[in-house]
C-alpha cells in the first residue's frame, strides 16, 4: 500500500464535521429530552452523594460532575459541554492545526459525557460507532499542539490500520446477523420490498425505489450480501485495485442508503471510514495530479500482468460464487433475473465457524506487516535523536493498536460463539475493564426486518373536552398522509427515532412514552419543540390539551395509478388498535404509570443559575430557538466547507503566481547550459575561421596560434563559471512548491 498522507488528513477532516454534526444535533434536544422539564431529565442519573471527584468519574465518566463546582445545574451544564464540543469541532474543521490528539480527546470525552447521561434516546449504534470511532482518531491524529508540527510520522500506517480494521468489524457483522437472526425477509431475498417503507424516517426518493420490480429488489439484496460479507475481506489484500474496488462498492451502497434514508451522521461516518482503503497515488488521480511519490521505474512487465491475472481472477471467483449461491438465472417471462438462497442455515453456520478465527488472523497478519514496515521507518530515519524518538513513539503506539485490536475481538467474535469461546480469557477481561468507555463496540444493523405487515405507526391526538380530537404531527415522522418524507441527515431527531420503536410494541416497553403524555398535558415548550420547532405549527400551541390518547395505525406508501401518473397522497393507512388509553392530568391510570416508572420528579423546583457562564449559555440558546436543526446543522457545514476551499484555492493561485514569476530551476539550469553550449561551439567555429585565414595570409606563426586557443578557451570557461554561479543564485530564489 502507497503512503497514507492525504487520507488520514481527509480522515481527519471528516471526522471533525461529523463531530460537528453530531454535537449540534443534539444541543437543540437537549431540552426537551434530558431538561429539567425534559422527558427524561439529566440530573437523575447523577447522584451527587459527597464522593471525591475521582470516586464519582470511575463511577460514570462524565464531565457533568464538574457542574456543581462552576455552580452550574446538569441541564446548563450539559449545553455548556454541548457548545463546547461543537466549537472545538467548528475550529478542527477550519484549522488543520487543531485537528490535534489533544483535541480529539477532549471531543471524544465531551460526547462519551453526554453519552453516559443520555438514557435510551442516546443508545444507538451510531452513537457507539462515533465514540469508538473518535477514540481511535486520538490515536491517529498527530500532537500538533506540543511538537508543533503536522509532519507524517513513520507509525501512521500502524494506528490509521486500525480504521480499516473497525470498517471491517462493522459491514462483515451487519451481513453476517442478518442471515443468523433467521428473518425470513432476508432469507427470501425480500427485505427490500419493505424496507423503503419501513424504515424509521424515509427520504422521497424511498417511495420511488418502492415502486421497484421484485426481482429488482431481490437482486439488490444479493447485492447487499456480497457487499458487506463477500468483499470485506478486501480491505487487507495487498493488491491496491482489489482494495480500491471494495472501497467503491462500499461507497456505492452508502450512497444508495443515504439517498433512500435518514440515518443521521451513520453513513457519513462509514463513508469516512472507507478512506482507510484509499492511498495517497489515488487521491492525487481525483485531483488529476501526478503522484511524485509514487514508483514509476520499474520496467517490468510481467509482475504487473500476474497482479492484472490475479485481480481478475478474484473478481470472476466472487461472481461465479455469487450465481452459485443465490441461483441467479434470467427470467424472461418477467424481463429480469430470478433469485433465492441456494444455502441453508447450516451451511451459513458452518461457513461462519470457518472464517471468523481465520479472518482473526488475517487481521493479526496485516497489523503485524504494518508493524514491521513501519519500525524498519523508524530505523532508517538519519540523526540518533530523532531515530531515537521515532522508536519510543513506534513502541508506544504500536502496543496501544496491538492492544485496541486485542479487545476488539471480544466483540467482533460475538457473531459465533465457539470462536468466542476460544478467545484467551485475559482478552476477555481487558474488554470488560474499558467496556464502560465504548472503546470497542458490537455492531449488526437490520438484524431483522420489521413491519412486514404494514409499518406500525402511533399518532397522538390530543382534545378540550374528549369528543374532538385533533392528531398531533411530528415534524419528521409519518402522520400526514398527504405530507412528503423530510430530508433530515446528518441531523437525528431521537425522539422521532424512539417513537419508530415505540410502536413496535406495548407502551410498557417504553416508559418514556408516558413521561411525553404527561409533559405535552402540562404544555412544558421544551417537549413540544421536539414535536414541532416552529410552536406555532403546534395544535395545541395556546392551550394545552385536556385529554390525550395514542392510537397504532399500519402505515403503507401509495401506489402509481393505473395511467401511470402520481398520486397525490405518499401514504396509505388502517387503524390497528389502541396504543395509550385516554388520560388526563390527575387521572388514576398516568399517576400509576408515573408512580410506577419513577416519572415523577419529587425534588423541589431549582432556582436558575445567574453566574456569567450560565448567562452566557441562555443567551446562545435564546439565538438558535426556532430554528430547525438540519437548517443549522447544513448552514455551519456548508460555511466551514466554503472557507476550507476557497483557502485551498488561494493557496493553490499564489503557488501557481509564484511559480509563475520564478521559472523552476531545472529548466533555468538546461537553458544556461545550452546557451554556454552554444557559446563554445560558436568560438570553436570562429577559431577555425581565423586559423584558416592566418595559415592563408601567413601572418601568425604556430605559437600563436596556440596561444590565441588558450586564451580563448580560459575565456570560455570564466564564462562557464559565472553562468553556473547566476543558476545557484537564482535556484536560491526560487520559492518552494506548497505541499497539497
Amino acid at each position: 500500500m502507497g503512503e497514507i498522507i492525504l487520507p488520514r488528513r481527509m480522515f481527519l477532516w471528516c471526522m471533525a464535521v461529523i463531530y460537528l454534526a453530531a454535537f449540534v444535533s443534539l444541543y437543540v434536544q437537549i431540552p426537551g429530552l434530558y431538561g429539567n422539564e425534559g422527558l427524561l431529565p439529566a440530573r437523575w442519573q447523577l447522584r451527587y452523594s459527597g464522593k471525591p471527584l475521582l470516586d464519582q468519574l470511575l463511577s460514570s465518566p462524565t464531565l457533568l460532575w464538574l457542574g456543581p463546582r462552576l455552580g452550574l445545574d446538569t441541564h446548563t451544564a450539559m449545553e455548556l459541554l454541548c457548545l463546547v464540543g461543537a466549537a472545538l469541532s467548528l475550529a478542527a474543521t477550519l484549522v488543520e492545526g487543531l485537528r490535534d490528539s489533544i483535541v480529539f480527546f477532549c471531543l471524544w470525552a465531551l460526547y462519551i459525557s453526554m453519552y453516559q447521561v443520555g438514557q435510551v434516546f442516546l443508545y444507538f449504534q451510531w452513537d457507539n460507532l462515533l465514540l469508538e470511532t473518535g477514540f481511535l482518531c486520538i490515536l491517529v491524529a498527530p500532537l500538533t499542539l506540543i511538537r508543533g508540527s503536522r509532519g507524517v510520522r513513520e507509525h501512521d500506517r500502524v494506528t490509521f490500520w486500525l480504521i480499516r480494521w473497525l470498517l471491517f468489524r462493522l459491514m462483515f457483522a451487519s451481513g453476517v446477523v442478518k442471515l443468523t437472526s433467521r428473518c425470513p425477509t432476508w432469507w427470501g431475498l425480500t427485505a427490500l420490498t419493505y424496507h423503503y417503507e419501513t424504515q424509521c424516517i424515509p427520504t422521497p426518493l424511498a417511495w420511488f425505489a418502492h415502486q421497484l420490480p421484485v426481482w429488482w429488489q431481490k437482486l439488490s439484496v444479493v447485492g447487499t450480501f456480497v457487499i458487506e460479507i463477500a468483499v470485506p475481506f478486501l480491505f487487507f489484500s495487498p493488491l491496491r485495485r482489489l482494495r480500491l474496488g471494495a472501497f467503491y462498492l462500499q461507497v456505492l451502497l452508502q450512497v444508495l442508503i443515504i439517498l433512500s434514508g435518514n440515518y443521521n451522521f451513520f453513513n457519513l461516518l462509514t463513508l469516512t471510514l472507507c478512506l482507510s482503503l484509499l492511498d495517497d497515488q489515488h487521491v492525487y488521480f481525483w485531483l488529476h495530479k501526478a503522484d511524485k511519490t509514487s514508483d514509476q521505474k520499474n520496467n517490468s512487465k510481467l509482475w504487473p500482468r500476474l497482479c492484472y491475472l490475479l485481480e481478475l481472477s478474484v473478481w470472476a471467483l466472487m461472481i461465479h460464487g455469487t450465481i452459485i449461491l443465490f441461483d441467479l438465472q434470467p427470467n424472461a417471462t418477467k424481463d429480469g433475473i430470478s433469485s433465492r438462497t441456494a444455502f441453508t442455515y447450516h451451511h451459513f453456520n458452518q461457513f461462519l465457524k470457518t472464517v471468523t478465527i481465520p479472518s482473526v488472523w488475517i487481521g493479526v497478519l496485516s497489523l503485524t506487516w504494518e508493524m514491521v514496515r513501519s519500525m524498519f521507518r523508524c530505523a532508517c530515519v538519519s540523526g540518533f535523536l530523532k531515530r531515537f524518538w521515532g522508536t519510543v513513539q513506534w513502541t508506544l503506539l504500536a502496543a496501544a493498536s496491538a492492544s485496541m485490536f486485542a479487545v476488539s475481538l471480544v466483540p467482533f467474535t460475538y457473531i459465533e460463539y465457539d470462536s468466542h469461546a476460544r478467545l484467551w480469557p485475559g482478552v476477555r477481561q481487558a474488554y470488560e475493564s474499558v467496556d464502560r468507555y465504548q472503546l470497542v463496540n458490537s455492531y449488526g444493523l437490520f438484524r431483522r426486518m420489521t413491519g412486514v405487515g404494514g409499518r406500525p405507526e402511533v399518532v397522538i391526538e390530543g382534545s378540550h373536552d374528549g369528543v374532538e380530537w385533533t392528531e398531533i404531527e411530528f415534524m419528521y415522522k409519518p402522520g400526514n398522509l398527504s405530507a412528503s418524507p423530510p430530508v433530515v441527515t446528518p441531523h437525528q431527531p431521537r425522539l422521532d427515532w424512539q417513537m419508530w420503536f415505540a410502536a413496535l410494541g406495548p407502551h410498557t416497553q417504553a416508559p418514556w412514552f408516558t413521561s411525553l403524555m404527561y409533559k405535552l398535558l402540562q404544555g412544558k415548550r421544551d417537549v413540544i419543540e421536539l414535536i414541532q420547532t416552529d410552536v406555532s405549527q403546534y395544535p395545541f400551541h395556546q392551550q394545552p390539551p385536556a385529554y390525550l390518547r395514542a392510537h397504532r395505525y399500519r402505515y403503507w406508501f401509495t401506489e402509481p395509478k393505473a395511467d401511470g401518473s402520481y398520486p397525490q397522497r405518499w401514504w396509505r393507512r388502517v387503524y390497528d388498535e389502541e396504543f395509550y388509553p385516554i388520560v388526563h392530568l390527575g387521572s388514576t391510570f398516568l399517576e400509576s404509570m408515573l408512580t410506577q416508572y419513577g416519572l415523577k420528579d419529587k425534588s423541589p423546583p431549582r432556582r436558575l443559575s445567574n453566574t456569567a457562564v450560565a448567562q452566557v449559555v441562555r443567551w446562545v440558546r435564546s439565538q438558535v430557538r426556532g430554528v430547525p436543526a438540519p437548517t443549522l446543522i447544513w448552514t455551519l457545514i456548508a460555511c466551514s466547507a466554503t472557507f476550507c476551499l476557497f483557502r485551498g484555492l488561494r493557496s493553490r493561485n499564489k503557488g501557481t503566481e509564484k511559480n509563475s514569476l520564478a521559472p523552476d530551476a531545472d529548466a533555468i539550469v538546461s537553458d544556461r547550459t545550452k546557451n554556454v553550449s552554444d557559446n563554445c561551439e560558436k568560438s570553436d567555429e570562429q577559431q577555425a575561421e581565423e586559423e584558416e585565414e592566418e595559415e592563408h595570409n601567413g601572418v601568425n606563426s604556430e605559437d600563436e596560434v596556440e596561444e590565441n586557443k588558450s586564451e580563448e578557451k580560459d575565456a570560455v570557461s570564466d564564462e562557464e563559471e559565472e553562468e553556473v554561479e547566476e543558476d545557484e543564485m537564482e535556484k536560491e530564489d526560487i520559492p518552494e512548491k506548497e505541499e497539497f
